[in-house]
C-alpha cells in the first residue's frame, strides 16, 4: 500500500496531471472503459443485489456518465483562474483565484451504490488533477472485483487503483498520508475516518446519512406524495442514502395516505414483490437481521414478509409509530417505512429536530407558509418540496450533508471545487503604491490606514 501512494505521489510530483490534455485523455479512457465492460458491472451487481438492467443504469451509470460528459466538457473552464475584485489598500493589483488539485486521492465507496459512489468522486478527483486510489466496499463483493479487474486493467496504478479489502485493508490505507479524503458511508465509521484523516491533517469530504424525514400537509395532493413517497423509499429495497426515513404526516391525511402507498406499492412491485423485477434484495445476512428486528408485526400497516434465505424484505409500511420505537432510534437503511402522524406542526418539528441533522428532508405541500416554517426551523443536507430523491439527480446543486449527516459536497462543478485547493493569488507591479504601511509609524499613517482598510 505504502509503494502504491508513493507512486501516485510521484507522478503527481512529475506534473502529468496538471495538464489539461492528459486529463482529457484519462477521462475518455475513463468512459470507454466503462462503456465496453458494462455487462459484466451488470453481471456483477445482479449478483450482489438481484439489480436488472433498468435500475442499475440510472442509479448508476446514467450518473457516471452525466459526471463524465460534465467534467470534459467543463473542466478548461473550471479549471481555469478567476479574477477576483482587489480592495482598495492593493491597489493598484489584480488578483486571482487559482484551483489547483490536493495530489494523491484515496476515494471509499459504499456498498449501496457501488458503482456511482464510487466512481462519481474519482471522475471528479481525475477532472481536478489528482491520482486516485478507489477502496469499494467488500460487502458487495462482486462488483468490487469487477471494478478492480477491469480498472486496474485499463490503467496505470500511478494514476488510477482499485483497491480491494476489507475493515483491515481500509484501516491500513487509512495510516498513509492522502492529500484527500473522501469518504461515503455510515456516520459512526465517518467518524472513524475523520480521526485518521485528522492524524495527517488530511482534509476529508464525508457523505454520511441518517434520518430524513419527509412532511405530508393535508393540502398536499395525496395521490402524487403517495407514488413519490413509494418509489423515493423502496428504490434500491430501501438502500438510499437519501431515501425517506420515516413520514411525518398531519392526523387528518393520515389514513388516506396509507392506503394510497399500499395501492402504489401493489402497482409497481406486483401482489408478490418477491417476483418482481424491479425489486432488489438486502445486502448480506447482517443488515437483514438488523431490519427484521426492527419490524413489530403489531404496527405493520402492510407488508413485513420476509425469507433469509434470499435476503427479502417486503415493502412494509408501519403505523402507529413513536420516537420512542425501536425503528426511530437509528437509520432504517431499508424497506420499512414508519409512518407518524402530528396534528401540531411546531412539536412534530420539536421532535425532527431533537435527532441529528439529516441528510435529506422532504415536504408535500401547497402552503408556502408550511414549506417555509419547515426550512427556516430545521438544518438538513438538501432536499424537495413535493418529490424525494430526485435532488440528486440535479448536478448543479451541491450533494452533502451536514453535521452528522456529513461535511462537503460534490457533483458536477461542486466535485470539481471538492478535490481542488482554491489558491489564493494578489499580483503587483513595481509603481506606485501607499507608503503608510512601512515604519516608522505615526499617528498621521494610522488615521490613513484606518480610512484605506474600512474601503472594500
Amino acid at each position: 500500500m505504502r509503494e502504491l501512494v508513493l507512486n501516485q505521489r510521484a507522478h503527481f510530483n512529475a506534473g502529468a496531471t496538471q495538464n489539461l490534455a492528459y486529463r482529457k485523455e484519462l477521462l475518455i479512457k475513463f468512459r470507454e472503459t466503462l462503456q465496453k465492460n458494462e455487462s459484466l458491472f451488470l453481471e456483477a451487481i445482479k449478483a450482489d443485489f438481484h439489480k436488472g438492467a433498468f435500475d442499475t443504469y440510472v442509479t448508476e451509470f446514467a450518473m457516471i456518465y452525466h459526471e463524465l460528459e460534465q467534467a470534459l466538457k467543463n473542466m478548461k473552464k473550471w479549471a481555469a483562474p478567476k479574477r477576483v475584485k482587489t480592495n482598495v489598500l492593493n491597489q493598484p493589483g489584480r488578483s486571482y483565484i487559482y484551483p489547483e488539485p490536493y495530489g494523491t486521492v484515496l476515494v471509499i465507496g459504499a456498498w449501496n451504490y457501488p458503482y456511482q459512489l464510487s466512481l462519481v468522486p474519482a471522475v471528479s478527483a481525475l477532472a481536478a488533477g489528482n491520482t486516485v486510489i478507489i477502496k469499494p466496499s467488500e460487502l458487495a463483493a462482486h462488483t468490487s472485483k469487477a471494478m478492480a479487474y477491469v480498472f486496474n486493467n485499463a490503467f496505470s496504478p500511478q494514476v488510477l487503483y482499485v483497491h480491494e479489502g476489507g475493515v483491515e485493508e481500509t484501516t491500513e490505507l487509512l495510516k498513509e498520508k492522502f492529500d484527500k479524503i473522501f469518504f461515503t458511508g455510515s456516520t459512526k465509521v465517518g467518524g472513524i475516518v475523520y480521526q485518521a484523516a485528522a492524524k495527517q491533517l488530511t482534509p476529508v469530504t464525508l457523505e454520511l446519512g441518517g434520518k430524513s424525514p419527509a412532511f405530508v400537509f393535508p393540502d398536499a395532493n395525496l395521490d402524487v406524495t403517495a407514488r413519490r413517497l413509494v418509489w423515493g423509499k423502496f428504490l434500491n429495497a430501501g438502500q438510499t442514502c437519501v431515501a425517506p426515513d420515516y413520514v411525518m404526516v398531519h392526523a387528518d391525511v393520515k389514513q388516506k395516505l396509507l392506503e394510497k402507498m399500499k395501492a402504489y406499492i401493489q402497482q409497481f412491485f406486483g401482489d408478490n414483490p418477491f417476483d418482481s423485477q424491479s425489486y432488489i434484495r438486502i445486502i448480506n445476512e447482517r443488515n437483514f437481521d438488523r431490519l427484521t428486528g426492527l419490524i413489530d408485526k403489531e404496527k405493520v400497516y402492510y407488508g413485513g414478509t420476509c425469507n433469509k434465505k434470499e435476503l427479502f424484505i417486503e415493502p412494509t409500511l408501519l403505523h402507529q409509530v413513536s420516537f420512542d420505537d425501536a425503528i426511530m432510534q437509528d437509520e432504517i437503511f431499508g424497506p420499512l417505512l414508519p409512518v407518524i402522524e402530528f396534528t401540531a406542526l411546531e412539536d412534530a418539528v420539536k421532535k425532527v429536530r431533537a435527532l441529528d441533522k439529516p441528510l435529506a428532508l422532504y415536504i408535500f405541500s401547497k402552503s408556502e407558509s408550511h414549506i417555509d416554517y419547515v426550512m427556516a426551523n430545521i438544518s438538513f443536507g438538501g432536499g424537495c418540496i413535493n418529490d424525494t430523491v430526485m435532488h440528486l439527480a440535479n448536478s448543479y446543486l451541491p450533494f452533502g450533508g451536514v453535521g452528522n449527516s456529513g461535511m462537503g459536497a460534490y457533483h458536477r462543478k461542486f466535485g470539481f471545487d471538492c478535490f481542488s485547493h482554491q489558491k489564493s493569488i494578489l499580483k503587483k507591479g513595481y509603481s506606485f503604491e501607499p507608503l503608510f504601511k512601512y515604519p516608522p509609524y505615526t499617528f498621521d499613517k494610522l488615521k490613513w490606514i484606518k480610512r484605506v482598510m474600512s474601503v472594500s
